[in-house]
């Protein structure tokens, strides 16, 4: 496994622990984060935090990687199932995406969700 690769599954592992500041340190400042929830963007790290921080008030997301492709112009796509429970445990959704990870300087400085 390449260094990207195991630097995005190492972010994942995090997230799914709630190391919500072990995941932003891996973040440029100004990153753009797709926000899966309400459509477009959420700019930078403190912003991310509300994000994620209001998302798991109302919902209990886990997102195992289960395909890295890396992408001609760079990018790395991460297939990943995710599963979405209520906060007593029930769950609400399952799925397979497409996260895109796009690095800068050995950091996250763009992600996206793909269908």
């Amino acid at each position: 496994m390449d260094d990207s690769i195991a630097f995005l599954q190492d972010l994942y592992d995090r997230f799914n622990m709630r190391d919500i500041d072990g995941v932003l340190a891996a973040l440029t400042d100004n990153v753009a984060w797709a926000n899966g929830m309400e459509g477009g963007y959420v700019y930078g790290r403190e912003a991310i935090r509300a994000y994620w921080t209001h998302q798991w008030a109302m919902i209990d997301p886990n997102v195992e990687p289960v395909g890295f492709e890396r992408r001609d112009d760079g990018a790395i796509k991460v297939e990943v199932q995710q599963t979405v429970r209520d906060l007593q445990g029930k769950v609400l959704a399952t799925n397979v995406i497409g996260h895109v990870f796009r690095l800068r300087d050995g950091k996250v400085a763009h992600f996206d969700i793909e269908a």
